[in-house]
């Protein structure tokens, strides 16, 4: 079914790199997500009060906000396939990440009033509940319409790995199990004369809350900046070290400016004593192959090394066992050497994982004081270089 709708409404719907597909996926989306909602805020409205339940009217207006929250990822489509501008050079694609923090505060709304109201009910009383057969329809009706929103979301954002869409099913499937906590509570008192309205209406408002959390710190994730997948990295490195000029590779960073606009910044080591020209030209061969095949822009800064020198190939030997001695997670790159009258100096990076709890003096320190053991007249200058 969603792979038909997205044949028959998305031209081209193969090519999801594309900001104008992306859009009209987010079209497709909202649409479907208010004309179902709106349908289940209507028949679950009605029956509600029809029938003195708070959990099925409480559950019809999160339906209507639900048809909200579709309306606000519809417009956040549109605003972020607009291409990029003078104020805005990297895109607007960002904009799906406080499309779906708006949603996550939805959700969180909904579930706190539904607390109040069911509260206010276990406490105080209210209309009992009449447990009708249009009541247990419409309520099983409306789950299997919210597990198919799930999986229809599901399914597009997984396509065009949207935040948006991917909040939307999240809170889909968190509906059909508040939903389901409904009908149960309302098939209980039709055979047990049991009420349990309002304490199901707590467990349906902890669902909705759990969910809106999850949507809020996805998205604060989003906008914070997360490390990026490994198999991303991998193949980063892959594509690069299939060039026989690339040596080595540090100092790669992802930038994330939302979906469909990514950029990878990095320095490769070549050798110094090479054509220029020629690791230049390799450079930026390996930066076109990133954006034919991972669709990342890259930004790649060439880094001469020396090779084949022994004095170097010596000496930085002893620095990867000083190193690996004092933390063997700890590595060092962009070395070379600075000859003089006086002194010499080493110059390097030396990578140092956030998980290794001695601070950056502590580390260029003890690097020093080793260094000194090797020759007196060796003077290191370090830059750390925090993974």
């Amino acid at each position: 079914m969603t792979d038909l709708l997205c044949k028959v409404f998305i031209k081209d719907h193969e090519n999801t790199a594309s900001p104008r597909v992306r859009a009209r996926y987010g079209t497709l989306s909202g649409i479907v997500g208010i004309i179902v909602n709106i349908l289940l805020f209507a028949g679950k409205f009605i029956i509600g009060s029809l029938t003195y339940s708070i959990a099925i009217t409480a559950d019809a207006v999160n339906n209507l906000s639900d048809a909200g929250s579709s309306v606000i990822s519809l417009i956040s489509f549109r605003i972020s396939s607009k291409p990029a501008d003078r104020e805005h050079p990297f895109g607007h694609a960002r904009i799906e990440y406080i499309a779906s923090m708006i949603v996550s505060f939805i959700i969180l709304f909904i579930g706190i009033t539904l607390m109040k109201d069911s509260a206010m009910k276990i406490f105080f009383g209210g209309e009992k509940t009449d447990p009708s057969i249009p009541a247990i329809a419409v309520l099983s009706i409306s789950i299997l319409g919210k597990l198919w929103l799930f999986l229809f979301n599901r399914k597009l954002g997984n396509k065009i790995n949207s935040s948006v869409m991917k909040a939307t099913a999240a809170d889909s499937l968190s509906d059909a199990l508040s939903t389901a906590a409904v009908l149960a509570a309302t098939i209980i008192y039709r055979f047990t004369d049991i009420e349990l309205d309002a304490y199901m209406g707590v467990i349906v408002a902890v669902l909705i809350m759990r969910a809106g959390i999850g949507v809020f710190k996805e998205a604060m994730d989003s906008i914070l900046g997360t490390a990026p997948e490994p198999d991303t990295v991998e193949r980063i490195k892959e594509i690069i070290f299939s060039y026989p000029e690339a040596l080595g590779i540090h100092d790669l960073v992802i930038h994330n400016y939302g979906p469909g606009r990514c950029f990878v910044s990095c320095h490769v080591e070549v050798d110094g004593g090479k054509d220029i020209y020629a690791s230049h030209d390799a450079v930026d061969n390996i930066e076109k192959e990133l954006s034919k095949e991972l669709g990342i822009e890259g930004i790649i800064h060439l880094d001469p090394v020396a090779v084949g020198d022994p004095l170097t190939d010596e000496l930085k030997k002893q620095i990867h066992e000083i190193i690996s001695a004092i933390d063997e997670r700890m590595n060092v790159h962009d070395f070379r050497i600075v000859p003089g009258t006086t002194h010499t100096n080493l110059i390097f990076d030396v990578v140092v994982p956030f998980e290794v709890k001695l601070s950056d003096g502590e580390v260029i320190s003890k690097l020093c004081d080793e260094i000194k053991r090797i020759d007196e007249n060796y003077f290191a200058v370090i830059t750390v270089d925090r993974q």
